[in-house]
Parts: structure tokens; C-alpha cells; sequence
């Protein structure tokens, strides 16, 4: 059972990037995937989450309307498109899964760098 995510890198402010996020030996469409962060000296924090059952989406505040999750079951993989990115987007992030959005997350993967800088 893995999660492998991809796609970080550095982008400059207001800049796109595209998280991918590649579940192995289990099928990601069984469970709610999410997106967390941690920026350097903080704690980690939950950005967004899409359920398994209906494809309902939710998104912190600090990101809603500029971030995007989605789901490709035949891919199973679970994205992020960031839009409008700020130097405050700038952290590792992580995705996960869990049973629910709402439930304890289980399996996580390593963590992508996303550095917002001019």
C-alpha cells in the first residue's frame, strides 16, 4: 500500500502547479482522499478533501476558489490544481487517505515541495 504524490516545484506568485497523487495496491476510489501542508515552523494543516462515494469536495478557507481537487479512478490518482498561488502556499504537501472526509487519516505519502517565490 503506497501514495506517491508529484508535481511540486518552484512557481512564482500567482503561478499554477498541478499535484498528483498515485495510490499502488489498493483502490483509491474505496476512500476519501485529502491534501495537507506544513510550511516551515508551522504545524500541519488540512487544505482539501474529496469523499469516495459522491465526489464532494471541501476546502480550508485560505484556499477556497483557488484550489481544485479532483479524482481519475482509472488512474487512481487524486489531484490538486493550485491557482493564484501565493508565497504563503509555500509548504510540503502531503496527501492521504481516510474512510470518510470527516474520519482519521490513514495512509500518507511523503510529501511534495511547493515553493511560491519571485
Amino acid at each position: 500500500v503506497q501514495l506517491q504524490a508529484s508535481g511540486g516545484g518552484l512557481v512564482q506568485p500567482g503561478g499554477s502547479l498541478r499535484l498528483s497523487c498515485v495510490a499502488s495496491g489498493f483502490t483509491l476510489d474505496d476512500y476519501a482522499a485529502g491534501w495537507f501542508r506544513q510550511a516551515p515552523g508551522k504545524e500541519r494543516e488540512w487544505v482539501s478533501c474529496i469523499s469516495s462515494n459522491d465526489g464532494s469536495t471541501y476546502y480550508a478557507d485560505s484556499v477556497k476558489g483557488r484550489f481544485t481537487i479532483s479524482r481519475d479512478n482509472a488512474k487512481n490518482t487524486v489531484y490538486l490544481q493550485m491557482n493564484s498561488l501565493k508565497p504563503e502556499d509555500t509548504a510540503v504537501y502531503y496527501c492521504a487517505t481516510a474512510l470518510s472526509c470527516g474520519s482519521e487519516y490513514d495512509y500518507w505519502d511523503q510529501g511534495t515541495l511547493v515553493t511560491v517565490s519571485s
